[in-house]
Parts: structure tokens; C-alpha cells; sequence
């Protein structure tokens, strides 16, 4: 039960913050809605972040890995909301925008959760 209210708990805060920055964000550019992209990028360097500590520190009770991992950040990135706010980029003929934004997200994702585990790395290497 308690693996179940982590999740949800965690699951409604990430969303929370990824409507907060849509709210933010999106009328900036309407083109490219950022806040998708800003949740999506933060979301990918926090996992990064999160899976490096975790693997050193592998004591750490499951439902927090559950909270931060399935929830917090399961509820902040969005795989569906990108796919549709491309296809409908691509629907209304804007196929360089549609491009740009697969691009910037699946790129910038991948590069943020290199950059997060990079900085645990660089961090605990020092000694911090």
C-alpha cells in the first residue's frame, strides 16, 4: 500500500509542476509549446541525476525510488503529450517545426540524463 501512495503522491506533484510550467512557458512560443520541452529536458537530467546517486547508494527504500522515479518523474516528462503536440506540428503542414521538436526532445532528453549521471559521476569523484 505504502509502494502505491508513493506513487501517486509523486505522480501528482510531477504532473503538477509540468501544468505549472506549460501554464509558464507555453504562451512564450506557441509554435514549440517549452513547457513540454522544459519538463521533458529537466525530467531527463533529473533522471540522470537520480539513477547515479541511486546506484550508489543502493540502500535507499524502494517506495522513495517509486515516489521519485515512477512518480515524480513519470508524472513530469510526457511522452504522449509531445507525440501529439508533433503530430500536430506535422498535421498543419509545420514539418521543419515538427522535425525541430522531435529533435529537441529526444536529442536534449538523452543529452540531459548523459549530463546528469556525468555530473553524479564528476561530483562523487571529488569527493562531494
Amino acid at each position: 500500500m505504502l509502494s502505491a501512495l508513493a506513487v501517486f503522491v509523486g505522480a501528482g506533484l510531477g504532473a503538477l509542476l509540468r501544468w505549472l510550467l506549460g501554464a509558464r512557458l507555453n504562451p512564450l512560443f506557441p509554435i514549440l509549446p517549452l513547457g513540454t520541452l522544459a519538463a521533458n529536458l529537466a525530467g531527463g537530467l533529473l533522471i540522470g541525476l537520480v539513477i547515479a546517486w541511486l546506484a550508489r547508494h543502493p540502500g535507499v527504500a524502494p517506495e522513495i525510488r517509486l515516489f521519485v522515479i515512477t512518480g515524480f518523474l513519470g508524472g513530469l516528462t510526457t511522452f504522449s503529450t509531445f507525440s501529439a503536440e508533433v503530430v500536430n506540428l506535422l498535421s498543419r503542414g509545420e514539418i521543419l517545426w515538427g522535425l525541430s521538436a522531435i529533435g529537441a526532445h529526444l536529442i536534449g532528453s538523452l543529452t540531459m540524463t548523459a549530463l546528469g549521471i556525468g555530473l553524479v559521476h564528476l561530483l562523487l569523484a571529488r569527493g562531494g
